[in-house]
C-alpha cells in the first residue's frame, strides 16, 4: 500500500500508535503486529537512532520499503529531530512526516525555527510534529514535573503553522515501569482549545488503562519506545539464558521479533 502521512491516518481513525525503529527487526515487528492487528501504525526513526546507525539513509530506506509494501496504512516518521538539515534529508528520502524538536530553546526562538521547519516540509506534502512543554527523560519538554501551558500552546500551533502538537501532561521518556502520573484535567483542557492533534511522549511508561483514557481525552498520536524494547531485551535474554551456546543471532534476535509482534499487536487492538 502506498505510503500515508501522519496526518492521513489521523483523518481516518480516532488515534494512531507510533512504535520506534532501531534495527530491522523492530521495524518487522511492528508491521506483523499491525498487520494482525488490522490497524494503521506510524513506524518512527528519531535522530538518537541515526546517531547510532551513523546516516539517515541505510535503515530509513530499507523501513520505507517494508512500510510502503505492507498490507496495512502505514506512515513514516523522523521522531526528535533537533536538526533541521537531518529533516530536510528525511524529507528527500520520503518521510511523511518528522517531528522537529526544537523544545529546549527560549520560547521564541522554537516558535521561529518551528514556523520556517514546518512552512518547508509541508511544501512538500510532509506532516509536522513539533513540542512544547517538559515530557521527562530527556531534559527540554520531557522534564518531570513540567507542563503545557494551555494559552501558550494555542498561540505556539497558530502562529508555527505545525499539524501535530506534542505536549507534557506528566509522562516521561524511557520509563521502564508503566506509573506515570497523568493530568488528565490538563489533556481535556488542550485538547478543547487547541486546533492540531495533540501527541502523548513517553506513553511506555502510561499503563492501559491510562492510555485508553487519556485517548478518550484528545490525544491522537501515541508515541512508544522503550516499552517494546523491554520486551525484545527480555525475549533475547531469556533465549541466551536457555540456550548458552547460541552463536547465530536469528535464533534469539526471531523470537525477540515475535514477542514484540505480539505486544505491538495488542497495544494497536486497545485504542
Amino acid at each position: 500500500m502506498p505510503l500515508l502521512s501522519t496526518g492521513e491516518l489521523l483523518d481516518r481513525n480516532r488515534a494512531v500508535l507510533a512504535f520506534n525503529v532501531i534495527q530491522l527487526e523492530h521495524a518487522e515487528a511492528i508491521l506483523i503486529g499491525a498487520e494482525r492487528a488490522k490497524r494503521p501504525v506510524v513506524l518512527q526513526l528519531s535522530e538518537n537512532a541515526v546517531k547510532y546507525h551513523g546516516a539517515l539513509a541505510p535503515t530509513s530506506l530499507a523501513v520505507l520499503r517494508l512500510a510502503a509494501d505492507a498490507p496495512v496504512d502505514a506512515a513514516v516518521h523522523l521522531d526528535h529531530a533537533e536538526n533541521e538539515d537531518l529533516i530536510a534529508e528525511a524529507v528527500a528520502l520520503g518521510f511523511t512526516s518528522v517531528m522537529f524538536d526544537a523544545a529546549t530553546l527560549p520560547y521564541a526562538e522554537n516558535l521561529e525555527r518551528t514556523a520556517v521547519v514546518a512552512r518547508s516540509a509541508q511544501a512538500r506534502g510532509v506532516w509536522v510534529e513539533a513540542e512544547l512543554g517538559a515530557i521527562g527523560g530527556k531534559g527540554g519538554a520531557h522534564t518531570p514535573g513540567v507542563r503545557t501551558d494551555v494559552d501558550e500552546a494555542v498561540d505556539f500551533a497558530g502562529r508555527t503553522g505545525i499539524d501535530g502538537l506534542a505536549v507534557a501532561v506528566g509522562s516521561s521518556h524511557a520509563m521502564t515501569s508503566r506509573s506515570a502520573s497523568l493530568d488528565f484535567d490538563l489533556i481535556a483542557a488542550l485538547a478543547g482549545a487547541v486546533s492540531v492533534p495533540l501527541v502523548l511522549h513517553g506513553s511506555s511508561g502510561v499503563s492501559d488503562d491510562d492510555l485508553v483514557r487519556a485517548v478518550s481525552l484528545g490525544i491522537r498520536k501515541v508515541n512508544i519506545s522503550t516499552h517494546i524494547n523491554g520486551v525484545f531485551s527480555r525475549s533475547v535474554r531469556a533465549t541466551l539464558a536457555a540456550h548458552p551456546d547460541l552463536v547465530d543471532p536469528r535464533k534469539y534476535l526471531g523470537p525477540a521479533r515475535d514477542a514484540v509482534a505480539d505486544e505491538v499487536e495488542r497495544l494497536l487492538l486497545l485504542i
